[in-house]
């Protein structure tokens, strides 16, 4: 019987905890590769940084009692997979998964999400892939909390890792987007959902009292009560049930192409 070959990275760094909760959960589907940034990496989408060093690090760490030989890499997300795929696994894997991640990655900044973004560059190389996040207090994004209990998350990395290792998915469907809620349980109901067009998370004016200093943009999560029903975002808040979102690296709008062409000339007309 064929072994599944998985390749597993994440946004938040090699040192993640959610990083190794979903190791432990893919690691009964198959042989898991892991190679995650060396350092934390949220927010860069899909980037290919040019000044990335490109450097690997191969570490041994321990899961389920046996030792792993894995890769930190001086890149981003997507870099990862990249070098992963070229230079570090025998063959093109049968599975991506990018998560668990602190902290949900839901609404129209989806894109911003180094989780989702790995996740796109691994369908860009015709592999299966999977994003995986976990609803968190904000304060324990961009860290590596112990408090962030990972098990229900990693119940669903593994059941949609089955799913996408064992049937092929209708066609435009290139990424599943997994956020499940920060109360749920390995019972809670998953739902089909679509991203809400509805701010999520807003960036902050940096506090600083002159343009020529120092200012770091934050962001924050938005207090919205009207996420539609049937969104990321209203599943996820609202209903509590983890939320699955297909995602299709074509990003042409689906407006009526007459219509669209319509519009255009008759504004140019004018």
């Amino acid at each position: 019987m064929k072994e599944y070959q998985i390749l597993l990275t994440n946004d938040d760094g090699i040192e993640s905890p959610g990083l190794w909760a979903a190791a432990e959960a893919l690691s009964q589907l198959g042989f898991v590769h892991v190679t995650a940034p060396r350092e934390q990496y949220s927010g860069a989408g899909r980037s290919l940084p040019s000044n990335s060093d490109g450097l690997i690090e191969s570490r041994q760490v321990k899961v389920n009692g046996k030792i792993w030989t894995v890769y930190a890499i001086g890149g981003s997300p997507a870099q990862t997979v990249q070098h992963a795929v070229l230079e570090i696994l025998p063959q093109k894997p049968d599975l991506v998964v990018s998560g668990i991640n602190y902290g949900e990655n839901v609404g129209t900044g989806v894109t911003i999400s180094g989780t989702v973004g790995a996740a796109l560059e691994a369908a860009a190389l015709g592999i299966p892939a999977l994003a995986i996040s976990l609803e968190t207090d904000p304060i324990h994004h961009l860290s590596y909390s112990t408090e962030v209990d990972f098990s229900a998350a990693a119940h669903f990395t593994a059941l949609f890792a089955r799913l996408l290792l064992t049937q092929r998915l209708p066609e435009d469907v290139d990424v599943l987007k997994v956020d499940v809620p920060i109360h749920a349980g390995s019972e809670t109901p998953w739902k089909i959902t679509h991203i809400t067009r509805q701010s999520y998370y807003a960036p902050v004016q940096p506090a600083r009292t002159s343009l020529d200093g120092p200012g770091v943009l934050k962001y924050a999560r938005v207090d919205n009560p009207h996420h539609p029903p049937g969104s990321d975002a209203y599943t996820l808040r609202v209903e509590g049930l983890v939320s699955v979102t297909p995602l299709s690296l074509d990003l042409t709008s689906r407006v009526a192409f007459e219509e669209l062409e319509r519009v255009l000339k008759q504004a140019a007309d004018h």
